[in-house]
């Protein structure tokens, strides 16, 4: 019988992997994790961030050369990355598929409330989209949001993870065409199982007291 962990057993547990043995991830459990990637959560639901998926030998040499030297061994021998990308520009067009879909999914019983939501979306869109840098930097912090979700999620399915940002981004929008799309790659994650000789395994997990971070408000 398997004993399912604690959250914070996992959290306890988790650490980023910096050798990875090459073994591959059951299909069912990867495709699992995307869909906890497609479930994450996102300000006003947003859901502009777009994921490419990089999994068979081929495909990890076309992306390796926008890979960072001391990265590149959690990239060829991971099992899986996922490439985070968000937009240049929220257009009307996503804005409108986004309330297409949740009308669809029957999340207003009332659709009178539907223009209010809608118009209270596009605010907070707005305070955000005065320039591409701060819409890029708005939509980064989603996705950061997103990369959490997998993070503590694959560790939970027993499945290592490195946070991906020695990357060339420039370089890797490059290959992957995102420009062209409007879009800008912004971080990236590695999935896998660890190398026995994975030093960083055996390190014990080091965080600041919580007196150094935790202020009460009385």
């Amino acid at each position: 019988m398997t004993v399912q962990k604690t959250m914070l057993q996992i959290a306890q547990e988790r650490y980023t992997t910096k050798h990875y043995s090459g073994k591959t991830i059951p299909r069912e459990q990867f495709d699992q994790l995307l869909e906890i990637l497609r479930l994450a959560p996102s300000s006003v639901n947003s859901q502009t961030w777009k994921f490419i998926t990089v999994s068979t030998p081929e495909a990890k040499n076309k992306i390796i050369d926008a890979i960072l030297d001391f990265n590149r061994e959690r990239v060829l021998k991971a099992s899986d990355v996922i490439v985070f990308a968000v937009p240049e520009k929220i257009t009307e067009e996503h804005l409108k598929k986004v309330l297409d879909k949740e009308i669809a999914d029957g999340r207003y019983a009332d659709l009178e409330i539907v223009e209010g939501l809608d118009a209270g979306r596009r605010h907070f869109v707005g305070l955000h989209s005065g320039t591409v840098s701060e819409t890029l930097a708005w939509e980064t912090a989603q996705a950061y949001i997103a990369l959490g979700f997998i993070l503590f999620a694959a560790a939970g399915m027993g499945i290592d993870s490195t946070a991906l940002e020695g990357v060339d981004f420039e370089k890797l929008d490059e290959i992957l065409g995102l420009r062209q799309k409007g879009l800008r790659s912004v971080v990236a994650v590695s999935l896998g199982y660890r190398a026995e000789d994975d030093s960083n395994a055996r390190r014990p997990k080091s965080r600041l007291k919580k007196e150094d971070i935790f202020t009460e408000l009385k």
